[in-house]
């Protein structure tokens, strides 16, 4: 039995593992803190800084962003590093985020199941 299990967001199949994780980053790097009624807290600061010019300093932030919501709300993964991905013209913006998966992370267990997993998170639209 796996150690979690979600629904697709977008086809509605059932997801496990590893692809569960990278839905849930998802979830939490784009839903801006205080959008949820019941739990105001969830979320992260990045949609507050996309919508800014990408300066380093902005760069910067959504790195630290990133890293404070993973580690606060994701314990089925570890950050070691991001890097920005996409900054195009035309305003799109991803991250490749690089780490440890822990399947039971989310149970107190942090045995790894790999040494890295990677994955690459669209941010929606930058200025």
């Amino acid at each position: 039995m796996p150690a979690s299990v979600g629904i697709n967001r977008q086809v509605g199949r059932p997801l496990t593992g590893w692809e569960h994780v990278e839905q849930s980053i998802a979830v939490i790097l784009t839903t801006p803190i205080g959008s949820r009624v019941m739990r105001r807290e969830f979320g992260s600061e990045v949609p507050a800084l996309i919508d800014r010019p990408m300066t380093n300093r902005v760069i910067l932030a959504v790195y630290a962003a990133t890293a404070n919501a993973l580690r606060r709300w994701e314990p089925r993964f570890r950050l070691t590093r991001c890097q920005l991905q996409q900054a195009s013209l035309t305003g799109e913006l991803s991250i490749a985020l690089f780490g440890t998966y822990y399947p039971s992370g989310h149970l107190g267990d942090f045995t790894p199941d790999r040494s890295e997993m990677t994955s690459v998170v669209s941010l929606g639209r930058a200025a």
